[in-house]
């Protein structure tokens, strides 16, 4: 037999639980999420105000606490909707918005810049352009962006360590300039392959 005041407990447990999990949930993970996307304009700031040490422990930061919401998140079953959202949209605000502001001050080259961020703005355009003519497509990373996404968190470290540290990482840069080029133009081949795809298969229904 369980006693009221155990099952009460367990009650109390199983709504904060589901109250987590619940699509608008504003719980712990996501306010980290949030306060990662706020700090977005302050390393922007920081890059463009010269104060390289700085921004590079502000993006520092921004990677613990995207590693410390996605432990809450999974281990401690504090997993929402809102979150599944705010996450990527978070990462995302980072790295477009830190290689945007490395491009202006001529840390990183200007045509790598543009690349990453029309590869995004072409991912989207795609997406809109389906709901448009009623043909509606998910779009669901592919393998490459994954290895993509990773190569360019870590030239962006390398290119801040070195800004703010002052440490010659030499052919290392050069490397994930060249791996992020590289692997920007397959994942763009290959989203427009699925654009494609999608669109024939849409088109024979």
């Amino acid at each position: 037999m369980v006693s009221r005041r155990k099952l009460g407990k367990r009650v109390k447990r199983g709504y904060v639980r589901a109250t987590c999990r619940g699509p608008n949930a504003l719980n712990l993970p996501n306010l980290i999420t949030i306060a990662r996307i706020l700090l977005v304009p302050v390393i922007v700031w920081a890059i463009g105000s010269g104060e390289m040490l700085f921004a590079f422990i502000l993006f520092l930061a921004a990677g613990v606490s995207d590693a410390v919401d996605g432990f809450l998140a999974k281990r401690l079953g504090m997993t929402s909707e809102l979150g599944s959202y705010l996450d990527p949209l978070a990462d995302k605000a980072l790295i477009v918005s830190i290689y945007v502001a490395l491009g202006i001050v001529e840390a990183l080259p200007r045509w790598l810049v543009i690349l990453v961020v029309s590869r995004d703005i072409m991912i989207v355009a795609a997406v809109m352009l389906t709901w448009l003519i009623d043909k509606p497509m998910t779009v669901k990373p592919l393998a490459v962006s994954k290895f993509n996404t990773a190569a360019q968190i870590i030239l962006a470290t390398l290119v801040l360590a070195a800004l703010g540290l002052q440490i010659n990482f030499g052919w290392l840069i050069d490397a994930g300039i060249a791996a992020v080029a590289v692997l920007t133009l397959i994942s763009i081949a290959g989203y427009v392959r699925e654009w494609v795809r999608h669109i024939g298969w849409a088109g024979a229904e």
